[in-house]
C-alpha cells in the first residue's frame, strides 16, 4: 500500500489531466482507487487545504450490496474489515419518555458493519499513489471546450483541462450545472450536532442511554439520533421538523444560550435527553437537511458526469448516501476500464445503472423521513427494523 503525504496545491497552471475528479470524499476516492487498480491514472482536486483540516467524524454502516461491493472492487475489503467497530450494529429505539421500544445487541452476524468515516477515508487516501489528490484546489467553475473536453477554473486563477470530468463534489456541486439546473431543496428537517467526549468516564449515564451502537428516540416532530463512536465519544443529532429559518433564531456563537434554546425545544422529554444537551462538549453545529428531487437525472453530456451527493443528494434517513457514493465511484471506474478509449460508452453504461439506483434510494429516504417525523414513529420504525432483521 502506498504512503500518502499531505501537501497543499497553492497554484495551478493550465495542464491537461485525462481524468479529473472534483472532490476527495468517499465516492471520488473510491473512483480514483478503482481506476488505479486497473492501471488508469486520475487526479483528484479538493478544496480543503489537507486531509486533516476538517474532522470527518461519524459512524457509517457499510451495506453489503453497495459500500461493501465497492470495497471489493477497490481491493480494500480485507483492510476495511480491520476497521469495523465491534458492537457497532447494536440498536436502541426509544420514545420521548425514554421507554425502550426495541433493543438489539450486535452478535456479530449482521451484514451492515459500522466503521468510522474518517478511518475509511484514510484507508482510501492511503491506497492511492502520492500526488493523486491535489489539496487546496477550490473549483470556481467549469466550461465545455468541445469534443468532450472541459476546462476547470480554480480560486487563485489556475485552470486545467480534462477529457473526463467527474463531479464528486457534494450537495452544492460546481460541476452539476454542466448537466442539470437542479438545486437541492430544504426537506423541512433541521439538525443540531453535538458530542459528548470520553463518554464512559465523563458521561456514564448518557453512555448507558445511547448504548454501544445506533440510537433513535422519536416523538413525530423531534428526534434524538446518536451513535457510539470508536473513540469512545457519543455523536448526537438533535433533529426537528421546522421552517427553514428556525436555526437562524438560535445564537450558536453562544453555546450556553444555544443549549438553553434547545432544551426548551425538547421540553416534555425525559430528563436524560436534557442531560445529553446540557453536558455537550464543545460547540453545537447547526445543519439544514437538503435533497435533490427524487429521480434526478440528466441527458448525456460528452465527457462529464456526477456521482454521490452531486448526482442524488438525499436526506440521511435511509443510510444510503455514503454507500451509494462509493458504489457510484466503483461502477464508474469499472465502466471506464471496461470501455478503453470510449468515454461516451463508459458514461452511458454507468448512468444507465446510476439513475434508477439513485431514484430508488432517494424515494426510500424521503419515505423514511416522513415515517420518522410523522404519526406513531416509534411503532412504525420498530416494525420496519423487525421486518428487516
Amino acid at each position: 500500500m502506498h504512503s500518502f503525504r499531505t501537501h497543499r496545491e497553492t497554484t495551478m497552471t493550465t495542464a491537461h489531466h485525462p481524468i479529473a475528479i472534483i472532490g476527495a470524499g468517499l465516492g471520488g476516492l473510491t473512483l480514483a482507487r478503482v481506476l488505479h487498480t486497473r492501471g488508469i491514472q486520475a487526479t483528484v482536486f479538493d478544496l480543503e487545504a489537507g486531509r486533516h483540516v476538517r474532522t470527518q467524524g461519524g459512524m457509517l454502516d457499510i451495506h453489503q450490496d453497495s459500500g461493501q461491493a465497492a470495497l471489493h472492487a477497490a481491493g480494500l475489503y480485507e483492510p476495511f474489515r480491520e476497521l469495523v467497530h465491534p458492537g457497532g450494529e447494536a440498536l436502541r429505539l426509544l420514545d420521548h419518555n425514554a421507554v425502550v421500544a426495541l433493543q438489539e445487541d450486535d452478535d456479530g452476524t449482521g451484514d451492515r458493519p459500522e466503521v468510522d468515516r474518517g478511518q475509511l477515508r484514510d484507508l482510501l487516501l492511503d491506497s492511492l499513489p502520492e500526488g493523486t489528490v491535489r489539496w487546496g484546489a477550490k473549483v470556481t467553475g467549469a466550461r465545455p471546450l468541445g469534443e468532450g473536453r472541459h476546462e476547470v477554473a480554480f480560486a487563485g486563477g489556475g485552470t486545467i483541462t480534462t477529457g473526463l470530468l467527474v463531479g464528486a463534489d457534494g450537495a452544492w456541486s460546481r460541476i452539476r450545472p454542466l448537466l442539470s439546473p437542479a438545486r437541492p431543496a430544504y426537506t423541512g428537517i433541521s439538525f443540531v450536532e453535538l458530542d459528548l467526549l470520553d463518554a464512559a468516564v465523563r458521561h456514564p449515564g448518557s453512555a448507558d442511554l445511547i448504548g454501544g451502537g445506533s440510537f433513535f428516540a422519536l416523538d413525530g416532530r423531534r428526534a434524538v439520533l446518536a451513535h457510539h463512536e470508536t473513540d469512545g465519544s457519543l455523536h448526537v443529532y438533535l433533529a426537528r421538523r421546522a421552517d427553514e429559518d428556525w436555526l437562524d433564531g438560535i445564537d450558536f456563537t453562544d453555546t450556553a444560550a444555544a443549549k438553553t434554546a434547545l432544551l426548551a425545544e425538547f421540553a416534555g422529554w425525559d430528563e436524560r435527553f436534557h442531560t445529553l444537551i446540557a453536558d455537550a462538549d464543545g460547540a453545537l453545529v447547526p445543519r439544514r437537511i437538503h435533497a435533490l428531487p427524487v429521480g434526478h437525472r440528466w441527458d448525456p453530456v460528452p465527457g462529464v458526469t456526477l456521482l454521490g451527493d452531486a448526482a442524488h443528494l438525499m436526506s440521511p434517513f435511509a443510510g444510503e448516501g455514503a454507500n451509494l457514493a462509493m458504489l457510484d465511484g466503483a461502477e464508474l471506474g469499472q465502466a471506464v476500464a471496461g470501455h478503453p478509449g470510449d468515454t461516451g460508452a463508459a458514461l452511458a453504461a454507468y448512468e444507465k445503472a446510476l439513475f434508477p439506483r439513485g431514484e430508488a434510494s432517494a424515494a426510500e429516504s424521503a419515505a423514511s423521513l416522513e415515517m420518522l417525523f410523522g404519526p406513531d414513529p416509534v411503532t412504525r420504525l420498530a416494525a420496519q427494523f423487525t421486518a428487516y432483521r
